[in-house]
């Protein structure tokens, strides 16, 4: 393997980190054992700062690139900031005010429609149950046939995914600034 930096990241494919590399799973190291990597990331991470610090935590997380420009579209991410969750209930504050209204054709001469795309609800009779008339006759239906659902539960909130394991260099070359 070539020459890392030291607290260069990299992924890999396989179950174990490389000798001279760990993985980035948030563990607390000795500062008195890796002096170049704490002056590297500091307590960014995590540790007390006097005798511990921490390693990245990639695990189930996304790298993002940092940002503190309050300009920017989606916020500010200061170096070491996480975010986001695995998964999500929404509350009736996170959802705007609205209604879905369900309507039927209310003449019954329509023509049998092979797919629903683009079609109304027509006559009730298993043969004509879309119409895809241009202009149909629309009638409101009862609202309480569209009822609340969801019942608060939390959904999961994860993009597609490919587990590969993080790891940092814990030795190599020492970056220079500049």
């Amino acid at each position: 393997m070539s020459n890392p930096f030291v607290a260069e990241i990299r992924i890999f494919p396989f179950n174990f980190a490389p000798r001279g590399w760990a993985f980035c799973n948030g563990q607390l190291l000795p500062i008195s054992q890796n002096t170049a990597l704490f002056s590297l990331l500091g307590t960014n991470y995590g540790g007390d700062g006097r005798t511990t610090f921490g390693l990245p935590n990639l695990q189930g997380s996304v790298a993002i690139h940092t940002t503190d420009r309050a300009s920017s579209p989606l916020g500010t991410f200061p170096l070491g900031s996480s975010g986001g969750e695995d998964s999500l209930a929404l509350l009736i504050s996170e959802i705007p005010q609205h209604t879905h209204s369900v309507q039927a054709e209310s003449s019954h001469r329509n023509t049998l429609a092979t797919s629903p795309s683009g079609a109304v609800f027509g006559d009730p009779s298993p043969t004509l149950l879309y119409s895809q008339s241009t202009t149909p006759t629309l009638s409101p239906m009862n609202p309480s046939m569209v009822s609340v659902a969801g019942s608060s539960s939390a959904h999961n909130n994860l993009m597609p995914y490919l587990a590969l394991n993080y790891c940092i260099a814990m030795q190599g070359v020492f970056p220079a600034r500049n």
